[in-house]
């Protein structure tokens, strides 16, 4: 099952802190480093900038960790 975000959009996910809050930045479709992390997308498995509304932090997430919310 596929999820589609886009820029703007304000998802959830769960971390070991529990349920995180978040706005999506941007769809990633090619190979990239964030925070020295490397980050394997691609336009067939693409993944999404997100950062977190309470301290700003930004990850990559693959769409089916995200939620609308």
């Amino acid at each position: 099952m596929s999820n589609a975000f886009k820029a703007g959009d304000k998802v959830k996910w769960e971390s070991s802190q529990g349920t995180v809050h978040g706005t999506v930045k941007k769809k990633l479709t090619a190979h990239t480093k964030i925070k020295g992390h490397e980050v394997a997308a691609s336009k067939d498995n693409p993944e999404y900038l997100v950062a977190s509304d309470k301290t700003g932090a930004e990850a990559a997430h693959k769409p089916g960790s995200l939620k609308k919310g």
